[in-house]
């Protein structure tokens, strides 16, 4: 499942001017902008955004930016020499100064609105003018459109200041959450998982902010005190940045019949996702009632096969609105995850998120996401009735893709031909019973254990002679299940080989990634760096160093532990 670098790209990109020669701003160029908008993109202060798809918007810049850290994977894919960081260009961009780049870059970026709905439930109550017309990027501002190797990329600044839509926000991003967002994306890549990638990070060295946030060796629930952070900004990098909370939001003005062109922008917005995501899966010779059939199959098989994904690795979303599922299938917005260790079906980072965005819940919640995306392109289909029956039997067919996936998944996991449900459902009892840790545990079943020390590494809780018996019967039974050779008979070492491939050894533990923040606070990133090239490895054996000091249990002290078992909505 590992993903590998690209590193014999075409492109060749040194210098911001080469870089501007590959700028294609399709979005502003296609769709509308905002009529009430601002020409300078001086545009900061909450206000209602009625129409048009974008609204132009100057980034703010950090004050004294550093370098953090950049992806050299991406950067390898995207042709950029790796020197490109470090220039005075390119930081001066992408910690948030577009005021003076080479043409045809422009010198404005732009945010964009969405609704909310939570569980298929539509929401305007956070809105502060309760309308859902102030609900957006509130400080994620996207200043690079670029085609490069045939493949087009969006680059967003995470923590580039206030937009219309930031509710009274200071639009800043802290080094904290900027770094759990950039080592995050480039992990989930690592590990075979869908997802928006991360350019690079830079930190202001004068520039701070006050976030809530729990005080050392607190267990409350909630942050119990006023941090004071150095502000970041980090570029995350995606083909688009398309929500379905953004089809939500034309589809109620469709609906509503908000304003005159309401219906003309929902079309517009769905005919130029699928330009930017689907064109390969939609025929765009076909009439729109067509093309809308296509895209939602599509996206059907994109998400559901994400939710696979995220399970495979342990990965909980923690808060998977509508908003913050991509409408090209891959994960978005690293706020409130977790990467689970302890293995619990519950499992939920987010102190805000409740069991129905928790771990075993993950796929329901995609089946809410995609019938608010459904929901979304009904009102194109109003005078094609065929069209919409159609779109009906895809949304309720998620249900069954989604199964389908996910038991293939735990096939794969487990080395077997085909799902088998009852020795799934053992499993999953005997590793809550044992307390498992759910990377290790089935890291440790790639060897092909033949009884319970083969797993005790992995054990959180006690062994006992009745739990060793259990796990005896259970590994026996499993590896007769086993992938067979051609003479029938079971493939051991073809099975180790699929589950190795699937089942990775290094994995995300917050308790691992608190001290690379704080270390990063004082001015000191090599724990940053440090971290990233081994979850940039996540199937690889390591050195006897690093696999001692991060393949191992969470130690107890961190169980419960405020900023690290749970967090509130990162910032």
């Amino acid at each position: 499942m590992a993903n590998q670098p690209i590193t014999d790209a075409a492109t060749s990109v040194y210098t911001l001017d080469d870089l501007a020669k590959l700028t294609d701003y399709s979005l502003v160029d296609d769709l509308n902008c905002d009529p009430d908008a601002t020409e300078s993109g001086d545009d900061y202060n909450p206000r209602q955004v009625f129409s048009g798809h974008y609204v132009p918007v100057k980034p703010t810049p950090i004050a004294q930016p550093k370098y953090v850290a950049h992806s050299e994977t991406l950067f390898a894919e995207l042709g950029f020499d790796d020197s490109l960081v470090r220039t005075d260009d390119f930081i001066k961009v992408f910690s948030g100064d577009i005021s003076d780049v080479p043409m045809p870059m422009r010198t404005v970026g732009w945010a964009t609105g969405y609704a909310l709905s939570i569980y298929g439930t539509e929401y305007i109550q956070q809105c502060p003018f309760q309308t859902g017309n102030g609900y957006g990027d509130g400080r994620a501002i996207s200043v690079v459109e670029a085609v490069v190797n045939g493949k087009r990329w969006e680059m967003q600044l995470k923590g580039a200041g206030p937009t219309p839509y930031c509710r009274g926000g200071d639009g800043r991003a802290v080094l904290r959450s900027s770094i759990r967002e950039f080592l995050a994306q480039e992990h989930m890549y690592a590990l075979g998982v869908p997802t928006s990638r991360s350019l690079c990070m830079f930190v202001s060295e004068s520039e701070q902010v006050n976030r809530p946030w729990y005080s050392e060796g607190s267990y409350a629930t909630n942050p119990d005190l006023n941090v004071s952070n150095p502000v970041a900004i980090s570029t995350r990098v995606a083909p688009s940045f398309l929500r379905v909370g953004q089809l939500e939001l034309f589809a109620r003005r469709a609906r509503y019949k908000a304003h005159p062109a309401a219906l003309k922008e929902l079309e517009l917005i769905v005919l130029h996702l699928i330009e930017r995501e689907y064109a390969n899966e939609v025929d765009h010779e076909l009439a729109l009632e067509k093309q809308i059939v296509q895209l939602a199959m599509a996206f059907c098989e994109r998400l559901t096969t994400l939710i696979s994904h995220w399970m495979r690795v342990g990965y909980c979303q923690g808060n998977f609105n509508s908003d913050n599922c991509a409408c090209g299938g891959y994960t978005l917005d690293y706020g409130p995850f977790g990467f689970m260790e302890c293995f619990e079906p519950n499992f939920q980072p987010w102190t805000g998120g409740g069991q129905h965005f928790s771990f075993f819940n993950q796929a329901a919640a995609a089946q809410t996401n995609f019938n608010m995306f459904c929901r979304s392109l009904q009102p194109l289909l109003a005078s094609a009735p065929a069209a919409l029956e159609q779109l009906n039997q895809i949304n309720l067919g998620f249900v069954g893709v989604m199964q389908d996936k996910l038991e293939n998944m735990w096939a794969a996991k487990l080395g077997l031909q085909t799902f088998n449900a009852e020795i799934f459902s053992e499993l999953i009892k005997l590793m809550e019973k044992s307390y498992v840790d759910y990377t290790i545990f089935f890291r440790e079943l790639v060897k092909l254990p033949k009884n319970i020390s083969g797993l005790s590494k992995s054990f959180y809780g006690p062994e006992t002679a009745d739990l060793a018996e259990q796990w005896r019967l259970w590994l026996q039974k499993w590896q007769g299940l086993i992938v067979t050779d051609e003479s029938g008979k079971p493939d051991l070492h073809k099975a180790s080989q699929i589950m190795q491939q699937v089942n990775p050894k290094y994995t995300w533990r917050e308790w691992l990634v608190v001290p690379a923040y704080q270390q990063a606070g004082e001015g000191d990133f090599a724990l940053v760096h440090e971290l990233q090239q081994i979850l940039t490895q996540p199937f690889d054996e390591q050195s006897g160093e690093v696999d001692s000091k991060y393949n191992r249990l969470k130690p107890q002290a961190f169980f419960a532990a405020g900023g690290v078992s749970h967090y509130s909505c990162s910032s």
